[in-house]
C-alpha cells in the first residue's frame, strides 16, 4: 500500500485585466482579486509560500506560488 507523505502544487497565476474596463479601474480590480485570492487561502487554512509576485506594466499581476495540495501534509516543501 502506498501513502502520500507530503504533497504541494507549484503554480504560476496570471491575474489579467478585464478588457471591458478602463485601465486604472481594471488595475485596481486586479489588485482586489489578488488580495481576495490570498484571503481565501488564509480562510481555508491552505499553507502556501509566494515565491514571486510581479506587477506587469499593464497592471496585471503574476504570482508564482507553492501551496498545499488538498489536505495532504506539506513536509519540508514550504520551509
Amino acid at each position: 500500500m502506498k501513502r502520500i507523505k507530503a504533497a504541494c502544487i507549484c503554480q504560476t497565476l496570471h491575474f489579467q485585466l478585464k478588457d471591458s474596463i478602463p485601465g486604472p479601474e481594471a488595475a485596481e480590480l486586479v489588485k482586489q482579486e489578488v488580495d481576495h485570492y490570498k484571503r481565501t487561502l488564509e480562510r481555508n487554512r491552505t499553507r502556501y509560500k509566494i515565491l514571486e509576485e510581479n506587477t506587469q506594466s499593464d497592471g496585471s499581476v503574476i504570482i508564482k506560488i507553492i501551496k498545499q495540495y488538498n489536505a495532504a501534509p506539506v513536509g519540508d516543501y514550504l520551509d
